[in-house]
């Protein structure tokens, strides 16, 4: 396998009181993207800054290519910050240069470069980055998406071996932010620079990075490639890549899949010693991505909602209900048989069937027919997690369902 080009090892760092890194582990890798993603205020510009060495860490090592950076010659680190650039969240352009002025500013101030050098090196990359027809402007005079091409060009003039970005996409709206990471990518395979991008834009970043790490808790709680993340049963992880999910679950009750699927272990165990009952109910809607894909992510998810707050309000307390799959949601209640399941149920059937969203008249330009499901288990024994999971699915029967008109000359009806 190949040697990270930087290594963290055990990095800790603080600022008075509070730390921000704790024994910090990150590989980052030649010719690759490499995106940062937390919370804010986790600690992932600190990451970056360790990197540039406007910060040192109180304990740990930074490596590159295999040798600590408090080991360096004041030649060495001379050589190592030459080959770094760095593109900030808010492009930091200067307002009193014209765009040639704003790139040609680091071969300026960081080299020898004759004049008509640095003008080359600057032509050339505002050919690259298709700036020609404001080269002679001011950043206030061009678009947004404009200034963030100039920023990276600027970047990328020094010829750097690594480039860190840090938000590069924050304030942009989402077509100038895609804009943003396929320039980023597109940039990258050209020139073969390294990146490192902190950002918070979930799920985005992925689809243009090599690797991701995601600090948590201080510390770096993952870091693999984006397949390896979407594949991962860490509850951080799954709590990150489905954040959208997440939040949408958090306004209607429900809990983590994690949660549930603890509770449940812990009412099997229960009931292997004190023979009580519980049952489990697992909820589905049918044909969920195409519902996403034709009608809107907002349809799809306002069922889940129904599901969900109907749930909260029913369980109270007592029970534990989790989006499950995409098109799932699993539930165990403590204490209940079959029959106060149903109970909750009806109470479900009742409220949604209720709802806009279960009524043809509310599409107004695609209708699909789909139902809602549930199956329940009523547990006296105790058994394997899998078993209770395909027996739910296996009792699962449909409690509302929408059914668009057929009629043929309603041309908007999407047969599925």
């Amino acid at each position: 396998m190949a040697k990270p080009l930087i290594e963290f090892r055990d990095v800790c760092k603080s600022f008075g009181r509070n730390q921000v890194l704790d024994k910090a582990n990150l590989s980052i890798y030649q010719g690759e993207i490499t995106a940062i993603i937390g919370k804010s205020g986790a600690g992932k510009s600190v990451l970056l800054k360790h990197i540039i060495g406007l910060l040192k860490p109180d304990s740990g090592q930074i490596l590159v290519r295999g040798k600590p950076l408090s080991q360096f010659t004041k030649e060495e680190w001379r050589r190592f910050k030459r080959s770094l650039s760095y593109m900030f969240q808010n492009n930091a352009l200067f307002d009193s240069l014209t765009i040639f002025e704003n790139i040609a500013l680091p071969l300026a101030e960081r080299t020898r470069l004759s004049a008509a050098e640095i003008r080359d090196k600057v032509m050339y990359r505002i050919q690259q980055f298709e700036l020609g027809d404001v080269e002679g402007k001011y950043p206030s005079q061009i678009s947004g998406g404009m200034q963030k091409r100039v920023a990276l060009a600027r970047a990328v003039v020094t010829e750097p071996t690594m480039i860190l970005f840090d938000e590069p996409t924050t304030g942009l709206d989402p077509l100038r932010k895609n804009a943003v990471l396929n320039m980023v990518a597109h940039y990258q395979r050209k020139i073969g620079f390294t990146g490192v991008m902190v950002s918070h834009d979930i799920p985005d970043v992925f689809f243009i990075s090599n690797r991701v790490a995601i600090i948590e808790n201080k510390k770096i709680a993952f870091q693999g490639t984006p397949l390896e993340l979407e594949q991962s049963d860490d509850e951080v992880v799954w709590q990150f890549i489905h954040g959208q999910e997440v939040l949408q679950d958090q306004l209607t009750g429900l809990h983590s899949k994690f949660e549930v699927e603890r509770a449940l272990r812990q009412e099997l165990e229960r009931i292997g010693k004190f023979q009580d009952v519980f049952s489990v109910v697992l909820f589905s809607v049918d044909s969920l991505e195409q519902i996403r894909e034709k009608v809107g992510y907002i349809a799809a998810q306002r069922i889940f909602q129904c599901i969900g707050m109907t749930l909260k309000e029913n369980l109270g307390a007592a029970g534990y209900a989790a989006r499950y799959g995409s098109e799932e949601i699993l539930t165990v209640i403590p204490r209940a048989d079959a029959a106060k399941a149903q109970i909750i149920i009806n109470e479900i059937t009742s409220e949604c069937s209720r709802q806009d969203l279960m009524k043809p008249e509310s599409y107004k330009k695609v209708c699909m027919d789909f139902a809602v499901k549930a199956g329940i288990v009523e547990i006296r024994e105790k058994m394997p997690v899998e078993k209770v999971i395909s027996l739910a699915r296996k009792n699962q029967e449909v409690i509302a369902k929408l059914e668009c008109d057929k009629k043929e000359d309603q041309n908007e009806k999407i047969f599925t």
